[in-house]
């Protein structure tokens, strides 16, 4: 799975470089289908990134890779977990 997700973020890749910003993989949950992800450059600060994240990305790759289940950009994470401290 997690060479199924690399291929497609490398199809997505150049959209979001169009931008100037990118995507990198940090893991594969292969038991419960959630990908994480970050979002770097322009993407990193963007105010509708969110958007491109599950309106783009996740619904990419949740079409093209089977078991994907939700896409989650891991500096929200880091920043819920931050703010709850």
């Amino acid at each position: 799975m997690r060479a199924q997700v690399e291929a497609c973020i490398e199809v997505i890749r150049p959209a979001l470089q169009a931008d100037n910003g990118d995507v990198e993989l940090v893991d594969v949950d292969e038991s419960s289908g959630v990908v994480t992800v970050r979002l770097v450059g322009a993407c990193g600060t963007c105010p509708v990134s969110t958007q491109t994240l599950k309106g783009g990305i996740e619904r990419i790759m949740r079409d093209r890779v089977d078991g994907v289940t939700e896409v989650v950009n891991i500096a929200e994470a880091e920043a819920a977990i931050d703010s709850a401290v």
